[in-house]
């Protein structure tokens, strides 16, 4: 089990490399091409629109495939895409190139954790899934700074040459460690979509969606947050990021654990962050040492949001995780979309200083999901199967 999770966990960094590292780099693209940093950030919304649109059609289509296979062909389009970015082709182009692989992300993500987790208890469960999600926190900490710092070194097109090789050992990774996966006794169509009619899962679906908006409304500028307003050069922003992922990596494991215990609780303490890291970004001001304990503590309440969101909705849909993963991967993605572009608009007119608060919202959106959900919890929901409801 857990050298599957690990295999799994090793895909996912070289994944979120191509699909995060985009972000310590938006400034240089956005001058390199000569547009907006709002435009730029097109770069991460499009991939993320397209998983939304795309998950759950993908995993169902793909759930007949042995897994090995699927998950290497996912990682093959990740590699392919981070050496075309390198050339800088026109703008149109680069968006299109970084859009494909995104069609299969969320089928390599369902498809590592229900690999990892099978036959596991609930406890395993959390743990295992952690694993795996915990890829995310290790490309945060390492290859996602080491990418933005490469980029201040060299320049941008580096940062994808970074990406491209990191994807390399992940493909020869799986190759060499993950055993042929032969698919299952393929699940009907019908029975795996009936988790659509369950309330608690759909309350858990719009919580998780925005979640991760209120977090990638900042976390989406990142960079030009603290070039801007706290100042920072290239290379010590690289440095900023390091800290940010070094503390979600903690982080990832102890939710993991804690949610085994008490899930609702245990997301609401991370969500939290959402209300309180704006106040501390405003009131640290220029202070090099208060905004590293402030970045510290961001990136610590970040981390746990994707092994979250995959938590809170599989545990309302236990009869099928795979294409409950697959939900949980585009409701998230969907709210990467929505929180780049809505803190975009807000950027455009009032600056990036604009983008925590805007997080702020989304993130009272999330913890009042939760509270009706617990709502519902307490009590015995008469208007669905016990199938669909357990």
């Amino acid at each position: 089990m857990k050298k599957i999770a690990y295999v799994g966990c090793l895909g996912l960094i070289g994944i979120i490399t191509t699909e995060f590292g985009v972000i310590g780099i938006l400034p240089q693209i956005a001058e390199h091409y000569q547009i907006s940093i709002d435009k730029a950030g097109i770069l991460l919304s499009a991939f993320a629109l397209v998983i939304a649109l795309t998950g759950p059609f993908m995993t169902l289509f793909t759930s007949g495939f042995d897994r090995k296979k699927i998950m290497m062909l996912s990682i093959a389009i990740f590699l392919l895409t981070g050496t075309v970015s390198a050339l800088a082709p026109p703008f149109w182009l680069l968006v299109l190139v970084r859009m494909l692989p995104a069609f299969l992300q969320p089928v390599f993500i369902s498809n590592a954790i229900a690999a990892a987790t099978v036959g596991a208890n609930k406890r395993q469960e959390y743990r295992l899934a952690g694993i795996v999600v915990g890829g995310i926190a290790i490309a945060m900490v390492t290859t996602v700074p080491l990418a933005t710092y490469m980029a201040g070194i060299f320049t941008w097109r580096t940062s994808f040459l970074v990406q491209a090789g990191v994807t390399a050992i992940a493909l020869a990774g799986i190759y060499k460690i993950l055993p042929a996966m032969r698919p299952q006794a393929k699940k009907s169509y019908g029975a795996q979509l009936k988790i659509l009619s369950n309330r608690r899962f759909l309350i858990s679906s719009i919580m998780n969606f925005f979640m991760i908006a209120a977090w990638f409304s900042t976390y989406s500028y990142f960079a030009d947050y603290l070039g801007k307003v706290k100042r920072m050069d290239t290379e010590t922003i690289s440095y900023m990021m390091f800290l940010f992922g070094i503390t979600g990596v903690f982080s990832n494991w102890l939710a993991g654990k804690m949610m085994s215990r008490n899930m609702p609780l245990t997301i609401t303490l991370f969500l939290s962050g959402t209300l309180v890291i704006p106040v501390l970004l405003y009131y640290s001001g220029a202070n090099t040492f208060s905004n590293m304990c402030v970045i510290a503590l961001w990136g610590f309440l970040y981390a746990p949001c994707f092994l979250s969101g995959f938590a809170y909705m599989t545990s309302a849909a236990p009869h099928a995780p795979e294409f409950a993963n697959s939900l949980a991967i585009s409701f998230g993605n969907l709210g990467v979309t929505v929180g780049t572009v809505v803190s975009g608009w807000f950027i455009a007119s009032g600056g990036v200083v604009q983008s925590p608060w805007v997080g702020m919202g989304f993130g009272i959106l999330a913890i009042g999901m939760i509270g009706w959900r617990s709502v519902l919890d307490a009590k015995p929901d008469l208007s669905c199967s016990a199938e669909s409801c357990s």
